[in-house]
């Protein structure tokens, strides 16, 4: 069972959307995304993109983040989204668009975001679809961090190219995340 770890909605329980089409992240993991996130979310504009369950975004919430964006083009997960946001009283800070995560961070996020957060289907090659938003993006700024989730193999040279410089990856048994901003100048 997916739960909220801390913060002002801790111990909440939070459903997961129907069928396969989501891969919810495991409390462990997310323990340790946030614990690596702690100075960076309270007060932030925090972007939940490939939203699931959304239990990232409102993980952000419940730890003090001023607004979250949550993105999913999946009708059955974005009611879950919502439901799991009306659950944890959460709603008030939340935005949940349905729409395409990839164009999400070029037109669907109208203020500068302190961390986007993604965590797309793997070995797909979103991860560069995305910075290559995040490069168009008004919303990423040199201050905005940048977390990828992929697996564990995926090489992410291709970062340094597009402009991002890769602050740290954390690795765990099959997946890792990896921490990005906007190169300087």
């Amino acid at each position: 069972m997916m739960r909220v770890i801390a913060g002002s909605a801790r111990s909440v329980p939070l459903k997961a959307p129907a069928g396969d089409g989501t891969r919810p992240t495991t409390d462990r993991i997310k323990e340790t995304l946030f614990n690596m996130l702690q100075s960076d979310v309270p007060d932030a504009v925090f972007v939940d993109l490939f939203s699931g369950s959304g239990a990232i975004g409102i993980e952000a919430l419940s730890r003090g983040a001023r607004k979250a964006y949550f993105f999913e083009t999946d009708r059955k997960a974005v009611d879950c989204i919502e439901d799991n946001l009306k659950h944890t009283k959460l709603e008030d800070r939340a935005i949940v668009l349905r729409q395409d995560a990839v164009g999400a961070l070029s037109y669907g996020v109208r203020e500068a975001a302190d961390v986007v957060f993604a965590d797309a289907p793997y070995g797909q090659g979103f991860d560069e679809q995305i910075l290559a938003s995040a490069q168009r993006s008004r919303a990423v700024t040199g201050d905005t961090l940048i977390v990828i989730e992929e697996e564990k193999g995926r090489d992410f040279s291709f970062a340094e190219e597009m402009g991002f410089d890769i602050i740290k990856e954390k690795i765990y048994k099959t997946n890792k995340h990896v921490f990005l901003r906007r190169k300087a100048g």
